[in-house]
């Protein structure tokens, strides 16, 4: 009696090929776990412990008790009267987002206002000048942001450069409030931020292809309609990337308004600091810091959205 021989099993090409995919996979997984716990650990974990201190009730000396309440999110945006506990809504929140806001759009507006001429100049020269010029806007990050924040400072004080320049040169009889007023902390964020506005515009410039310019010239084409047909659509990716870099962190800053606002121009950064100092409010500091998260959320999709646009009208 023969018993027959059993064949080993072939696989196909395609059936490598999925194992090969798979063990492929597997292998970068494992690479990559190292650095999904770190960031489930250290991003993700202090995340979910602000969310839930903001569904806790607040402690009596700072701190939370573990009593579910909504009253933090409650307090965000509505309170009530300290007298005939009437429901109102929270003017004082409201007024500092709605600063907070404007003051982070017109920091936007400035620094495209004098970052896009800026990058502009630094990409139209020579190869051999442009390290240097980008050198120069790159200085300031060496230093730090509180440094750099007491340097303006003494631009802007009514004893300081600006004003001393105006009285000799007779421009004014007395030194004008600078100090302490929206202006300040419009005027020292845009200073802080202009190089992230600078760098994004000046790396679309660069990639430029210059010949489109000259091309519109030869089609009777001005410098205004030059700039507005040919040179903004092909450079807007990168300015609709500084306006992020520069809007996102102009909405949570903290030193420059402190120091320039002197505590009475509060922005949302100052007023959840408040809250987890002297308010002693942890949940109502955990639900505006969410409530900021949220708003920094909004800005990103809105980039994505627009520049997402922007790639399928290319392809």
């Amino acid at each position: 009696m023969t018993t027959a021989s059993s064949s080993p099993t072939r696989l196909t090409a395609e059936e490598v090929e999925e194992l090969a995919r798979k063990k492929d996979t597997k292998n970068r997984w494992l690479l990559a776990s190292p650095a999904l716990i770190i960031i489930t650990l250290f991003a993700a974990g202090p995340l979910l412990i602000v969310v839930l201190y903001s569904f806790l009730t607040a402690g009596d000396y700072g701190n939370v008790k573990w009593i579910f309440s909504t009253k933090g999110w409650f307090s965000v945006f509505l309170q009530y009267d300290i007298f005939d506990d009437t429901l109102q809504i929270a003017d004082a929140h409201l007024s500092i987002f709605w600063r907070s806001i404007k003051l982070s759009l017109l920091t936007t507006v400035l620094t495209a206002a004098f970052g896009i001429p800026t990058a502009y100049f630094i990409a139209t020269r020579p190869l051999s000048q442009r390290n240097l010029w980008l050198f120069l806007i790159t200085v300031p990050f060496w230093t730090n942001l509180l440094v750099r924040t007491i340097a303006v400072m003494e631009l802007i004080r009514g004893e300081g450069v600006i004003n001393n320049v105006l009285l000799w040169a007779n421009v004014i009889d007395q030194p004008i409030q600078m100090m302490f007023t929206d202006f300040a902390i419009a005027f020292g964020m845009t200073y802080v931020y202009l190089p992230l506005m600078v760098l994004p515009v000046y790396a679309s410039i660069e990639k430029l292809d210059f010949r489109l310019v000259e091309a519109s010239y030869d089609l009777y084409a001005n410098r205004w309609k030059c700039f507005r047909r040919v040179i903004l659509p092909l450079v807007k990716p990168g300015m609709i990337a500084g306006s992020i870099l520069v809007f996102v962190p102009s909405l949570g800053a903290y030193i420059t308004p402190r120091v320039l606002g002197g505590g009475k121009n509060l922005m949302f950064g100052n007023l959840i600091e408040l809250q987890f100092g002297q308010g002693r409010n942890w949940p109502l500091g955990a639900a505006l810091s969410i409530s900021l998260m949220v708003l920094v959320m909004v800005a990103l999709l809105y980039y994505v959205k627009v520049s997402g646009g922007d790639d399928n009208e290319h392809r």
